[in-house]
């Protein structure tokens, strides 16, 4: 078995960001992630501008506590990074702005990674996603796709319960914990500006395009819940409009029949649901992320990483399974149980633009 390096690509502020939350992980022996962290590179905070914008100090401190016990290297650019030692396997994980992600990936496959765990959702549109795989494709790079809802137990349930019970219905939901004002709700706008689709629901989606086969070429249907639902245009810090859904509730039915609906709620709280339903829209069950059997694992994350944003809690258990799953498929040779690969990210980028303006349209 080989033994895995990662080059972490967008650290950002922690406490706040992904990419701390991945690193943190990573040295945490606790979570048995068979990886070594040898180098973070963030474009930001070691940039001239960055050195004095919020959440800069942090960083500081958290590079030199890195570097000072345990060697962890930092670098600005991806091209600065060393080349690979003998006998390793690099893995990038890339958790940056995704209008950055195509250079940042580019950089990685340069830079001889063998394998990229790729933040969803991967690209700013389409095309530039569809380039990204086939550089990957051409140079013989695994890339894996961060929808850590693929490998949740309360999404594995709500499919076993739906398959026993015929005549059933399936909804995913995803809560986040916004405050609900247009000043909390414009810089969430802003820095997500992708879309709610393209960020927040593109969990839900990928649960769809590999569970339920839904691509834009197989979709017979589209309805927006109008009552569920709100579309908003709001002012982000930069002073800049944004428009995008603040809660989205649609159903979406396949040319095979299939039917899935996912719902996301920007001020709903900290869980994800699954819910069934008969056909009458009676909900028979609910299975929610985090559970009962949850809270155990979730107390011992924050008593492990104090201070961080609430749903990094809350998911830590899928984030760290994601990365166990993904370090073992590299150092093994195998496929990766359960991990989305580029090409499910691709289909689903493709049905998030796809949707965006017609659920807009709807609620207009």
């Amino acid at each position: 078995m080989s033994e895995v390096s990662v080059v972490l690509v967008g650290c950002g502020a922690p406490l706040k960001s992904m990419g701390w939350y991945h690193a943190t992980q990573i040295l945490h022996d606790d979570y048995k992630i068979a990886a070594r962290l040898d180098f973070i590179v963030e474009p930001w905070f070691m940039s001239e501008a960055g050195k004095s914008s919020p959440g800069a100090a942090e960083f500081a401190n958290f590079k030199k506590e890195l570097e000072s016990t345990n060697g962890v290297k930092f670098f600005q650019r991806v091209e600065d990074v060393p080349p690979v030692e003998n006998g390793l396997k690099r893995l990038a994980i890339i958790s940056a702005r995704t209008s950055d992600n195509p250079s940042l990936f580019a950089g990685c496959i340069d830079i001889g990674c063998h394998a990229i765990f790729l933040e969803k959702p991967g690209a700013p549109s389409v095309s530039e996603l569809e380039t990204m795989r086939d550089n990957a494709k051409e140079k013989g790079v695994s890339v894996f796709m961060g929808f850590n809802k693929n490998v949740s137990k309360f999404v594995t349930k709500s499919r076993e319960y739906a398959k026993s019970h015929p005549q059933t219905k399936v909804t995913f939901l995803h809560n986040n914990n916004y405050e609900e004002s247009p000043e909390s709700l414009g810089e969430c706008f802003e820095r997500n500006s992708e879309g709610m689709l393209k960020n927040m629901a593109i969990h839900e989606l990928a649960l769809a395009v590999t569970f339920y086969g839904v691509s834009v070429e197989n979709i017979a249907a589209v309805e927006a819940d109008k009552d569920y639902s709100s579309c908003k245009s709001l002012e982000g810090p930069s002073g800049k409009s944004f428009t995008d859904f603040s809660k989205l509730k649609f159903t979406i039915k396949t040319k095979d029949g299939k039917e899935v609906s996912i719902a996301a709620d920007r001020c709903g709280g900290d869980d994800s649901v699954g819910i069934v339903t008969d056909n009458e829209g009676k909900e028979l069950v609910r299975y929610t992320m985090p559970d009962d059997e949850d809270a155990a694992a979730i107390k011992s994350a924050e008593d492990r990483i104090a201070g961080a944003m609430p749903y990094f809690y809350v998911q830590d258990p899928d984030y760290a399974c994601l990365k166990q799953r993904v370090a073992k498929a590299i150092a093994d040779g195998d496929a990766a149980e359960g991990v989305a690969t580029i090409d499910v990210a691709v289909e689903t980028l493709k049905v998030a633009e796809h949707l965006t303006p017609i659920l807009m349209d709807q609620l207009k």
